[in-house]
Order: structure tokens, then C-alpha cells, then sequence
């Protein structure tokens, strides 16, 4: 499958750092639901830093699979900062990688509240170093919140592959 231009050129630089700097990669993706991994996979050469992908939709996959906390996911809902976080520590120590990506976010059309609009997407990064957090509220549809956040979160692990 053809990825979009933007996606595509960004996935290859990204790609291309990650090899330089001698790193591998995981992701873990719930609003997504495995788009980061496709666009780094569809990179050739991807063999060589990305490890693999958790796509943890459901609060029972997030739990099960990379160890996020039943306790974050009650106080704080599955879109958050907590629960970002504790993805991404998840998908890294589930993994074993130098760095891994998370993002879960509500794309719509349906979903939001006023606290938590359409759009709302949390991202982190861990890495040996620590682990980070971004909050962005992206404007559109369904398929243009998952595409923006496809881009956002390419340009954080180009970032942490360059840090």
C-alpha cells in the first residue's frame, strides 16, 4: 500500500536516523490501531531498527499486553497523559527496545466530551533517558486526526532518534 507523500518522506528520514544512531524501535498505538508501525515497515531497511508494534485498542489490551496500570485507566480514562506514559514504559519494557512511541487519542467522529474533545491526541516517548509527554488537539475527520498523528509522531521519534 502506497503511504501519502508526507508520511512516506517522514517515515525514511526517521527510519534512516534510527539506523545512524543505532536504535530500535516499538510502538504502541491504540487510536492509530497500527498505522506508526505500518509507516515505518513500509520503509526498506525498516527490518534493521523496528522491533514491532502493540496495538492496544481496547483497555483489556493495554493492560494485558504492555502492562499499563487498571488504576491509571480508571482514574485518569484511556485518552491521557498517565496512561501515554505508562504505554509507552510499557512498550519499551515489554520490548526491550532503545526507544518507544504511544499514542492514544479520540479521532471521532464520535467519542469526545468537552474535557476530552475529537481530535485529542496524547503521545510519549520513552527511551533509556526518560520518558516524555505531548498533548495536541488535531482539527478534521477521523481519517485526517490519524493521519496528523501519524505525522506528529514520526517527527518525535526522528527527534529522540537525533536527541
Amino acid at each position: 500500500m502506497k503511504l501519502p507523500d508526507d508520511i512516506a518522506a517522514l517515515a525514511e528520514e526517521t527510519v534512516a536516523a534510527l539506523k545512524a544512531a543505532g536504535m530500535t524501535v516499538a510502538t504502541a498505538e491504540s487510536c492509530t490501531g497500527g498505522l506508526i508501525a505500518g509507516a515505518l515497515t513500509a520503509i526498506s531497511g525498516s527490518s534493521d531498527v523496528v522491533y514491532g508494534g502493540f496495538v492496544s485498542y481496547a483497555n483489556e489490551a493495554k493492560i494485558s499486553m504492555i502492562g499499563v496500570p487498571f488504576g491509571l485507566l480508571k482514574q485518569f480514562g484511556a485518552v491521557s497523559k498517565e496512561v501515554a506514559m505508562a504505554m509507552a514504559d510499557g512498550a519499551i519494557g515489554a520490548a526491550g527496545t532503545h526507544v518507544a512511541i504511544a499514542v492514544t487519542g479520540i479521532a471521532g467522529p464520535t467519542g469526545g466530551s468537552a474535557d476530552k474533545p475529537v481530535g485529542l491526541v496524547h503521545f510519549s516517548v520513552a527511551t533509556e533517558a526518560g520518558t516524555t509527554h505531548l498533548k495536541k488537539v488535531f482539527p478534521g475527520n477521523r481519517d485526517d486526526v490519524r493521519h496528523a498523528t501519524v505525522v506528529q509522531a514520526l517527527k518525535l521519534l526522528l527527534k529522540a532518534a537525533k536527541a
